[in-house]
């Protein structure tokens, strides 16, 4: 790290927390003493969603979330368990160095969550990600918890 002030090439931490998404640092120059503030943001790799209708788009959680708020509507979930769920698939991949995901996959991860969070939302989300078109297809989701 650079000092801002003379360029010298060694600094020395004096000081570490964090803020928000990032790492606050207060930091000291060995040559000149003179202290500044620096900010750490963790970059992940951009993560691509391959679709299946064959394209591929960027991840975005917040469209995720919102996929996931329709299907615990009314249900005793908070945001921080579904912000939660979110962070862990992200994270899943960040941690595996993956930069493909498909809408399977985060689906499947997803009910996966919801099956332990609640049953409700399980079978709500179920319901639009398996595309369900018929009575039956609810029988079958439901029995599913119920022998489990």
């Amino acid at each position: 790290m650079k000092c801002p002030f003379c360029g010298f090439e060694d600094t020395k931490v004096i000081d570490s927390r964090p803020s928000e998404d990032k790492k606050r640092r207060r930091r000291e120059c060995t040559n000149c003493s003179k202290r500044f503030t620096t900010y750490e943001v963790i970059e992940k790799p951009l993560l691509m969603v391959f679709k299946k209708d064959g394209t591929y788009e960027p991840f975005d959680r917040n469209k995720l979330i919102t996929g996931i708020l329709s299907a615990i509507k009314k249900r005793p979930i908070s945001l921080d368990d579904v912000t939660s769920v979110v962070d862990n698939i992200e994270n899943t991949y960040a941690n595996e160095l993956k930069s493909q995901a498909t809408t399977i996959e985060i689906g499947n991860m997803v009910l996966s969550a919801l099956k332990k969070l609640d049953h409700v939302a399980y079978v709500r989300f179920a319901s639009v990600y398996k595309d369900f078109s018929d009575v039956e297809s609810f029988i079958n989701i439901i029995s599913e918890l119920e022998v489990k």
